[in-house]
């Protein structure tokens, strides 16, 4: 480009963040200053959000302090919402709690969530029962919210509680979104839900999930039966896992495309962490790239890694 505004730099950061390069989006940021360009409150979202995704903890909180400091930038919320993701995702809940406490404005929705859904990934009731209270009053009616908390209720083997939070939502009706991935190939988008049978190639995409689900145990796959939320044994954990959307979505693509060609998948929702997991196993053994953008990101798969780092 001939000519490079803070409109052009801040869409690169936010894009190399959004990608899972970080290290990228905090080089450009860098490379910004010296080049004399003043951010802007956008593009501190974008640096923040980077940094969130890829879990450099200390790089956000210098990056916060310096845009108050240094270019006398009030935060807003996105700001906000993105320090209690990167204290959530590196783990540190009673941080990122205090954090709320102590905002000179109410938190909003997307700041409470950013708390429970860590508190999903690290199991932790107490303080996400404190998110889930919050978020429930601002928003009644979001099934997010009901779903998640009765998700780690469960996951801590607290059924009991999960059965009220389920029965709460019934009596509310309240509607959870299911979840759905979509692959498009030969011009035609190819749509599938867990456990889906409705494709005209099913058995061909069983089959292929089957031999892969063995290729992946041989290499130390174990999957993740904790993520399943019903009270069943483990082999029926293992089944629901096994059918989720995007793994059908992934299978399909395996069968219907050229050997070595990228899979592009889009899932409404966040990708789990056992199909996390198992992507980064089908990446190695398939040798292809995996790409999947989720309600979050997107996420690269090769060779058995992905460009998140595992954070997401």
């Amino acid at each position: 480009m001939s000519q490079r505004d803070v409109i052009s730099w801040t869409a690169m950061i936010a894009g190399y963040g959004k990608h899972g390069y970080a290290s990228h989006a905090i080089e450009l940021f860098e490379l910004m200053i010296l080049n004399a360009m003043t951010p802007n409150p956008v593009t501190f979202v974008g640096i923040l959000s980077a940094c969130s995704h890829a879990g450099l903890l200390e790089e956000g909180k210098k990056y916060f302090d310096s845009m108050s400091h240094d270019y006398f930038i009030n935060p807003t919320m996105d700001h906000y919402a993105c320090m209690v993701d990167l204290f959530g995702r590196a783990g540190l809940l009673e941080e990122a709690r205090a954090f709320i406490s102590k905002m000179p404005v109410k938190p909003n929705a997307v700041v409470w969530g950013a708390l429970l859904g860590a508190c999903r990934v690290y199991i932790d009731a107490t303080i996400g029962e404190y998110a889930a209270k919050h978020l429930l009053e601002l928003e009644p009616e979001d099934a997010g919210t009901y779903v998640t908390l009765s998700n780690i209720y469960a996951a801590a083997g607290r059924w009991e509680h999960a059965a009220k939070v389920r029965k709460l939502m019934k009596e509310r009706k309240v509607a959870k979104e299911p979840g759905c991935s979509w692959i498009e190939v030969n011009d035609k988008v190819h749509m599938f839900y867990i456990g889906d049978r409705l494709h005209s190639q099913t058995n061909e995409i069983y089959a292929e999930l089957e031999k892969l689900d063995g290729q992946m145990k041989e290499m130390g796959y174990v999957p993740d039966t904790n993520l399943v939320m019903h009270n069943v044994d483990t082999e029926q954990k293992e089944q629901i896992l096994h059918y989720h959307s995007e793994k059908l979505a992934i299978a399909f693509g395996i069968i219907s495309t050229p050997c070595g060609t990228a899979i592009r998948i889009i899932k409404n929702l966040r990708v789990c962490v056992d199909c996390h997991a198992a992507t980064k196993f089908i990446s190695r053994i398939v040798a292809r790239e995996i790409v999947v953008r989720d309600s979050n990101r997107f996420h690269h798969f090769k060779d058995g890694f992905c460009s998140c780092g595992d954070y997401w």
